[in-house]
C-alpha cells in the first residue's frame, strides 16, 4: 500500500533479501547480480503528451551514497525518464519521485500516473483485477520536467550495502539522507546542478520531502528546490489522528464523510455537485460544528439536536448516532456505519470500493483489490519495455512496523512533529519554491480537510501554498479523470503556473 503502515509480520522474499545484503560475503550468484545491477539499462521509446510525439530514455541504474558519518551506506536504484533533443537539457527540470510507507518502493506513482505507462484501473469497481491493463499514459508530465523514481534501500532493487545493517536507514533522519545523499549523486553525475529542481512525495513519502527538503538546504552547499508536491499528506498527522477528545480531527474530517455520504447517495444531493456539496460541509465545521465539539458536554441540549441533524444531512450517518456519540464518528467507524443496511464496508484508502463485511469487522480494505495488478503490470513493465533481466526481486514494500521498528526521533510523547518546519527551512534557503497538496476527496487516511489544516497553519510564506483536490481516494489518480487532473496540475506546477 502507499499509505502509512503498522504491523506486517516479515515476508520470504524480503527476509532473504535482507539477509542477502547484510552479509558482507555474497554469494557467485549474488555478486553477478550486483555486477549486473551497477550497469544502467538504457532504453529509448517514444510517447504522445499533449498532441505532441515525445523521444524519451529511460535508464534503470544504481548509486551507491554514503550514511551521515560519510560511510558506505545504501546502493539507491532509480528509474530516470530523460526527454530527447532539448535544447538544454541541463536545465531542464528534474522531478525526484517517491511513495510511502514506510517504506515502500515507488512503483505506485511509477505506474498511477506520473510515468509514461499507467495502469488503467476500470471505471468499474467490480471488474476483475484480471482484466487490468497497462496503457499509454497521456498525462504524464515528462513534457514538462524530467522524472527520477526513487526506491530508498531495502526496497525495489535498493538494498544497503555489504555489512550495513539495513535497520540503520529506518528512521525519520537516515531515510531522508539517503534520499538526500541519492538526489545529490545524481544531479552531479548526470551535469543537472543548473537544473530546476522538485520532490513528489505521497502519503509517508510527503514526510520524507518535507525532511529532504530541509536535508537538501543544510548541504555544505545546498540544493535550492523550485518546488515540492505533496500527494496524501500526512505531513500534519498529529493533528489529525482521532482520538476522542482531538476535536480538530473531527472537524477536519467531516468533508470527506460528507464526499463519501454523497457518492453512495446516503444523503438528499439538493442537486449539488460533490464540490459544491463538499464546500457546504467544509463551511459548516468550521461555522457550527467545530464550537459545538468546543462546547462539549456545555453544549445545551436543543443544540445538540440541532448539530446532530445537519451531520446527518451531510454524512448519511443518523442524527441519533451522533446524539449518542457525542456528535462524533471517527473514519474507521463510518466505514462500517454508512452501508451497514447492507451488509457492506467501505475502502479505507478509497471510500468508494466496498466489500462485505467480515467476522473482523472493520480491518479489512476493499481498495486492496487494486494493488495486485499494479504488482503484475510492473514485472511486466520490467522485462517488456525496460528490458531489465536482473534475477533479484523486486520488493514492494520493506518488512517495518512503522510504530515500533521506525525511529520517528521524539524525546518525548510531547515532541512536535516538524515536518512543516523542514519546508518552512527550504523555503527561507530558496525564495521561488512552491507548494503543491493534492488530496483525494474519497480518502480516509488522508484526508481534504487536513490537508487544508496544513495549508493555514503551516506558517509557511503566503502566496506560495497551492491545493488540489481529486475525485479519488489516497491514490486519486487510480480513477483517469484525476490522473488527467494530476497531470495537468504538476504540469502547471513546473513551469511555475499553479
Amino acid at each position: 500500500m502507499t499509505g502509512i503502515r503498522v504491523g506486517r509480520k516479515l515476508g520470504g522474499l524480503v527476509a532473504a533479501l535482507m539477509l542477502a545484503t547484510a552479509t558482507p560475503a555474497l554469494t557467485n550468484a549474488a555478486a553477478a547480480n550486483a555486477a549486473a545491477a551497477e550497469a544502467p539499462v538504457v532504453t529509448r521509446h517514444t510517447t504522445i503528451l499533449n498532441g505532441h510525439k515525445l523521444a524519451y530514455t529511460a535508464t534503470v541504474e544504481g548509486i551507491d551514497v554514503a550514511d551521515a558519518a560519510g560511510k558506505p551506506g545504501a546502493h539507491l536504484v532509480s528509474f530516470a525518464y530523460t526527454a530527447d533533443g532539448m535544447k538544454d537539457p541541463a536545465k531542464r527540470p528534474v522531478m525526484f519521485v517517491f511513495n510511502g510507507g514506510p517504506i515502500t518502493a515507488s512503483l505506485w506513482l511509477h505506474l498511477g500516473v506520473m510515468g509514461p505507462k499507467r495502469v488503467a484501473v476500470p471505471d468499474d469497481l467490480k471488474a476483475d483485477p484480471a482484466t487490468y491493463t497497462l496503457a499509454d499514459n497521456p498525462y504524464s508530465p515528462l513534457d514538462a520536467t524530467d522524472l527520477v523514481f526513487i526506491d530508498p534501500a531495502s526496497t525495489g532493487f535498493s538494498h544497503a550495502l555489504p555489512g550495513v545493517d539495513p535497520k540503520s536507514y529506518f528512521s525519520v533522519k537516515a531515510d531522508g539522507q539517503q534520499v538526500t545523499a541519492f538526489i545529490a549523486a545524481w544531479l552531479a553525475q548526470h551535469h543537472r546542478l543548473g537544473s530546476p529542481v522538485y520532490l513528489l512525495g505521497e502519503s509517508y513519502g510527503t514526510m520524507r520531502a518535507a525532511e529532504v527538503a530541509g536535508q537538501l538546504a543544510e548541504l555544505p552547499k545546498p540544493i535550492p528546490l523550485d518546488g515540492v508536491a505533496l500527494m496524501g499528506q500526512a505531513v500534519n498527522i498529529i493533528e489529525y489522528v482521532q482520538r476522542p477528545q482531538n476535536i480538530m480531527s473531527y472537524v477536519v474530517s467531516l468533508p470527506t464523510l460528507a464526499a463519501l455520504g454523497w457518492y453512495h447517495q446516503k444523503v438528499d444531493r439538493h442537486g449539488l455537485s460533490l464540490e459544491a456539496f463538499v464546500e457546504e460541509a467544509r463551511r459548516y465545521a468550521q461555522s457550527d460544528y467545530m464550537p459545538a465539539l468546543y462546547q462539549g458536554s456545555e453544549l445545551p441540549a436543543a443544540d445538540r439536536d440541532r448539530v446532530a441533524q445537519r451531520l446527518a444531512d451531510l454524512t448519511g450517518i443518523p442524527a441519533a448516532y451522533y446524539r449518542e456519540h457525542g456528535l462524533r464518528i471517527s473514519k474507521e467507524q463510518y466505514r462500517g456505519e454508512l452501508l451497514k443496511d447492507q451488509g457492506l464496508l467501505l475502502g479505507r484508502a478509497d471510500g468508494r470500493y466496498t466489500a462485505p463485511m467480515t467476522d473482523k469487522g472493520i480491518a479489512p480494505d476493499p481498495f486492496s483489490v487494486v494493488m495486485g495488478p499494479f504488482s503484475r503490470l510492473f514485472r511486466d513493465y520490467l522485462r517488456q519495455d525496460l528490458k531489465v533481466e536482473w534475477t533479484e526481486p523486486y520488493v514492494e514494500m520493506a518488512e517495518v512496523d512503522g510504530l515500533d521498528d521506525w525511529g520517528w526521533g521524539f524525546a518525548s510523547p510531547f515532541s512536535n512533529w516538524a515536518y512543516s518546519d523542514r519546508l518552512l527551512k527550504a523555503m527561507k534557503a530558496s525564495p521561488k519554491l512552491q507548494l503543491l497538496i493534492g488530496n483525494g476527496y474519497y480518502d480516509t487516511q488522508t484526508t481534504v480537510g487536513a490537508a487544508e489544516l496544513l495549508a493555514r497553519q503551516g506558517g509557511w510564506p503566503e502566496g506560495r501554498v497551492h491545493l488540489a483536490f481529486y475525485e479519488g481516494g489516497h491514490m486519486a489518480y487510480s480513477v483517469e479523470s484525476a490522473a488527467r487532473k494530476f497531470g495537468d496540475d504538476i504540469r502547471a506546477f513546473v513551469q511555475h503556473v499553479p
